[in-house]
């Protein structure tokens, strides 16, 4: 059985998702809050498994009711459920610590299907919401600058590696397989794609791109 509490200021809204999910067997709603402080208070006395909260609500709203709730009963688990499919709400009810976001729009079949997941543990998004995340998630890294580490070729990662780790320009040769000469014209090329002055700063380079193991 899943104890729940559902939280949204529109009563008949409120009444509607409450005579759904009380027809399922291994649903238990609690209690009905109108405000995000009453769902605070609710939440409090009554410990559910599942909060399903709506984001937007007179007196507190469900962000920082959210907040509060996982501030004083971590275990409890929050359903953001809400008309809006507004990138900076989705992210503010997440960090705030809820684990899912539905959309009212869906279905009773989805929003009972998100209750159970996010009760076991895991992460509910509803399509169109993850759809908009990944969106901007790809154009995120569409517009990452590159580290100047990919400006390496394998061998020049190679050649970095050891000598940051303190070998000579003999024992680089010797473990590469190459001649000293070689192994000069890619340290100067590496100092030059890196724009390093001296071994010094090429280690300091090759600890932060993790390129040497400080183990």
């Amino acid at each position: 059985m899943i104890p729940l509490i559902i939280a949204d200021d529109h009563e008949l809204f409120l009444e509607g998702v409450r005579d759904i999910l009380s027809r399922e067997d291994d649903l238990d709603v609690l209690a009905l809050a109108r405000t995000g402080q009453e769902a605070l208070e609710l939440t409090l006395q009554h410990h559910p498994d599942v909060v399903v909260m709506d984001v937007t609500m007179p007196k507190m709203n469900g962000i920082e009711a959210s907040r509060r709730i996982k501030s004083s009963l971590g275990d409890v688990k929050i359903l953001a459920l809400s008309m809006h499919a507004d990138k900076r709400l989705i992210a503010e009810i997440l960090k705030a610590g809820a684990s899912g976001y539905a959309l009212k729009e869906g279905s009773s079949e989805e929003l009972i299907r998100a209750i159970h997941i996010v009760s076991s543990g895991e992460t509910y998004l509803s399509p169109k919401i993850a759809s908009i995340l990944i969106k901007d998630y790809l154009k995120l890294l569409d517009t990452a600058v590159p580290s100047r580490a990919s400006l390496l070729s394998d061998r020049e990662r190679e050649v970095l590696a050891l000598l940051a780790k303190g070998s000579s320009t003999k024992e680089v040769a010797s473990s590469l397989h190459i001649s000293k000469n070689t192994v000069d014209t890619h340290r100067r090329r590496i100092m030059e794609k890196l724009d390093c002055g001296n071994i010094a700063e090429l280690i300091r380079f090759a600890i932060r791109e993790g390129l040497i193991d400080l183990g």
